[in-house]
């Protein structure tokens, strides 16, 4: 382990965190700065992106954006190498990039399926391979976003859901391999107001109109953020930001069976 008793310090450490231009991510890049943290920003969204990194910089840290599709492995790899060749090492890595879909699989276009994986898990997977020659020398941190549903099923998010629990079969292992060199800590938030959920995939490929059904009480990305920033100052391996995702992780490996009917009977409600 590393030095899971001293503290993780984050003032003048190089982070870069994916999808940072909204929710989650956003949130935790003005968290991570504010504590004198240096950020670098990945996103397709340049216009959001600029507006983060503007907010960053009036409150006099440094920040950078760098326009990156993280399914797109060349992108990812010309980002790292600029990132690199101006910072001059990474200490945190935040994969945070993610989609999702509502619809059930009899209607889902492979197309949909491999788009989620392609960022979610693909996505996290490319990121980490060029960063992680420098995480290594820095004796760094990798903090990858998952959800309740990497460890517990959910209804019509079948690719979602699977492309969560590769990342958790992925960053365990990977733990396993990197103890002694690289932190790992995997979170797990339950439901969360970001625009994610609005812009969720349907079957056919197109955005759903309209938000789909969340279970229990939404969190704020910035809750959220000040949770992630504590659970890595502690080194905690694992963090699951809800009371919901706690008691569902339990039912679900206890009582299987029990836990699909509550489920089912739930989103019967809405």
């Amino acid at each position: 382990m590393i030095n899971p008793y001293g503290g993780y310090n984050f003032k003048r450490k190089v982070v870069v965190i994916t999808g940072g231009a909204g929710g989650i991510g956003r949130s935790l890049a003005l968290k991570l700065s504010s504590m004198g943290a240096r950020i670098v920003i990945l996103d397709s969204d340049e216009v959001q992106m600029s507006a983060v990194v503007n907010k960053i910089e009036q409150g006099s840290a440094v920040a950078t954006g760098l326009t990156c599709d993280v399914s797109d492995e060349q992108q990812v790899s010309q980002s790292f190498a600029t990132i690199i060749a101006e910072f001059g090492h990474i200490d945190v890595l935040v994969n945070n990039a993610g989609i999702t879909h509502q619809s059930i699989f009899s209607d889902t276009e492979l197309s949909v399926i491999e788009r989620v994986f392609a960022v979610n898990y693909y996505g996290a997977v490319y990121c980490t391979k060029y960063a992680l020659p420098s995480l290594t020398e820095q004796r760094g941190m990798i903090i990858t976003l998952s959800s309740m549903s990497g460890f517990v099923p959910l209804s019509n998010q079948s690719a979602y859901n699977a492309s969560k629990h590769a990342l958790h079969g992925f960053f365990e292992s990977l733990r396993l391999e990197l103890q002694e060199q690289v932190h790992i800590m995997l979170v797990c938030p339950g439901f969360t107001a970001t625009d994610m959920r609005k812009r969720a995939l349907q079957g056919d490929g197109s955005t759903a109109k309209e938000p789909f059904t969340v279970l229990g009480k939404m969190s704020s990305p910035g809750s959220v953020a000040d949770a992630i920033y504590h659970g890595a100052v502690h080194y905690k391996r694992l963090l699951i930001l809800s009371n919901l995702g706690r008691r569902a992780r339990w039912l679900a490996l206890v009582l299987p069976t029990l836990y699909e009917k509550l489920l089912l009977r739930r989103l019967n409600c809405h």
